[in-house]
């Protein structure tokens, strides 16, 4: 009998903070500012056409999360030299050039100018790793590139050298399409895990990505407009952390505001989520480093 009383109560307080947290989701809808994002002189890609292949996208076109901030932090992302995450891209051309590992190597020994070398480059992450039989993306290509050519120890996730290197290699292909491949290896199949991760309600909240950044686009959950979910901005400088925020620090990060226990970063289930959201926002230029909230 006691045992019965407990469990409803402990329903009944799940439910409640559920209703809660819908209720922090205003009722009120607000369009994206009809702005064009130009920086450094060149103009970047924020709406395009929703990817057509394959079919069954959400929406007609896709939208860079700049488009949804207000209008301070869209001039911070603007201005390089207002952009903190430009510090965090400084840094990673540091490390680019220095030497490190058995084999006395930097990244620039094999890559030389990163300016021509990587030029495009992160555009086309997550991509097929036929050797590892799984997508890679930036991180894990940076580690795989220390331990087998530098002799290095791999980056711990989220450190900040890992995330300030990624930074700089990514704003390379400032400008660039995001283009994910989605024909090679056994992409298709992870897209497929990928998008049923997505659409996955998870924790307390019962909440899927799909709760705020589809059902819930273009509505404000607390003081914050609710954006697509697109990643072509990662690493993205946060304000309210004053720091660079990594892509599967942001996916954890959302995973536990649902009350739920999060995946590693890089499991299966992360990278899966990666290629699907990569896709989504695929013909967004790269904003690497964007300025968010």
């Amino acid at each position: 009998m006691g045992g019965n009383c407990v469990k409803k109560t402990v329903i009944a307080l799940l439910s409640v903070s559920c209703l809660g947290s819908l209720a922090l989701v205003s009722s009120a809808l607000a369009d994206p500012v009809d702005e064009g994002l130009s920086i450094d002189g060149q103009e970047m890609i924020t709406v395009a056409p929703a990817p057509s292949e394959p079919e069954g996208h959400p929406f007609d076109e896709v939208r860079s999360g700049w488009l949804y901030r207000e209008a301070e932090t869209r001039q911070v992302e603007s201005d390089s030299f207002e952009n903190p995450g430009m510090l965090n891209v400084e840094r990673g051309e540091d490390i680019w050039n220095t030497v490190e590992g058995a084999a006395g190597k930097s990244c620039a020994t094999c890559h030389e100018d990163a300016s021509e070398s990587m030029a495009g480059v992160g555009a086309s992450y997550p991509k097929w790793d036929a050797a590892n039989s799984r997508p890679i993306n930036v991180e894990l290509q940076i580690d795989a590139c220390r331990t087998e050519h530098m002799q290095a120890e791999p980056y711990k996730f989220d450190a900040q050298d890992q995330k300030d290197l990624t930074a700089f290699i990514k704003h390379q292909s400032l400008g660039t399409p995001v283009e994910v491949d989605l024909a090679a290896g056994e992409m298709m199949s992870w897209w497929e895990r990928g998008k049923e991760r997505y659409y996955l309600r998870t924790g307390q909240l019962n909440l899927s990505c799909a709760s705020c950044h589809e059902d819930n686009n273009g509505r404000y959950i607390r003081a914050d407009h609710l954006s697509q979910g697109n990643t072509n901005g990662f690493p993205t400088y946060r304000l309210k952390q004053a720091n660079l925020v990594s892509l599967h620090n942001r996916f954890r990060g959302c995973i536990r505001d649902t009350r739920a226990e999060f995946p590693k970063a890089f499991s299966d289930e992360l990278m899966a989520l990666e290629v699907y959201t990569a896709w989504r926002g695929g013909g967004l230029s790269v904003e690497t480093p964007a300025v968010r909230q």
